[in-house]
């Protein structure tokens, strides 16, 4: 089988460094998270060139299926930066989050390798999820002080169940590919050499679907999903998450990460 998005052009998304690479064929797209050299973390730069295009494809009546992966063979993306939760945090994550959940076609995240922080909440989003063995995930929000915020739980609730979100959430555990699909983080587990292959057949098969039953049957398992969550609740939730994004906690624990970060890449360049 060809594969289909292999004569596609790649292009980036938008005209910054490290801007995810996108391919498009008729009713499909690609879009390849493009910082290997840092775990695809996604910038602020990143997330608004993603939110564009999610505003974009979801207006798009001729649109099957969208698929995200990363670039290289280690990580499929660590999330958003810490550096911007530090210097500039605000809902344009969670945002284009719930755009990407809400998109009126099916979404897969295919994994090139391991899924860390907000990266395992956009998976979340992603309808279908198919990996490898040998993948990691964790999500450190507890570790580093971070409430999350409602999207993030409801999702992790809402798709893993109360007893995966609880191990996940509240140990900051790192778990493998094995546990990954029991507990339906990941979808489907595949060979890497036969991974891609499998995308696609799964893409041959949506295409084949009626695309507006798709579209409302998507909306309406959703609106069943987040019904658990009532207003009062995500208010609450959210008062929180805000409290806890302006606490001096948080920004302690962050800027012991990003110096210890420092200090290693400065360790690394004195061995160079």
């Amino acid at each position: 089988m060809t594969r289909r998005f292999h004569e596609a052009p790649i292009l980036p998304l938008a005209d910054h460094d490290g801007a995810p690479l996108i391919q498009r064929t008729p009713g499909f797209v690609k879009l390849t998270l493009n910082r290997p050299a840092e775990h695809n973390r996604l910038d602020p730069a990143d997330v608004d060139a993603m939110s564009a295009l999610f505003r974009e494809l979801a207006s798009d009546p001729a649109m099957r299926g969208l698929v995200i992966t990363g670039t290289g063979e280690k990580t499929f993306s660590s999330g958003y930066t810490l550096q911007a939760l530090v210097d500039e945090l605000d809902a344009r994550f969670e945002n284009m989050l719930d755009a990407l959940e809400a998109l009126p076609f099916i979404t897969i995240a295919m994994f090139n390798g391991g899924i860390y922080g907000g990266a395992t909440d956009m998976s979340l989003c992603c309808d279908l999820r198919l990996g490898t063995p040998g993948l990691k995930m964790f999500m450190p929000a507890a570790k580093i002080g971070l409430h999350y915020y409602p999207g993030g739980l409801r999702r992790y609730v809402s798709r893993l169940g109360l007893p995966a979100a609880t191990k996940l959430m509240l140990t900051a555990a790192t778990i493998e590919s094995d546990e990954m699909l029991r507990i339906g983080f990941m979808t489907e587990m595949h060979p890497r050499e036969a991974l891609e292959a499998r995308v696609d057949a799964l893409l041959d098969q949506i295409g084949r679907n009626e695309a507006v039953v798709v579209a409302k049957m998507k909306r309406h398992m959703h609106d069943l999903a987040h019904a658990g969550m009532p207003a009062e609740l995500f208010v609450q939730i959210n008062s929180d998450y805000r409290a806890s994004v302006e606490s001096p906690e948080l920004r302690a624990r962050l800027d012991a990460v990003l110096g210890a970060r420092k200090d290693k890449g400065k360790e690394e360049s004195g061995r160079g």
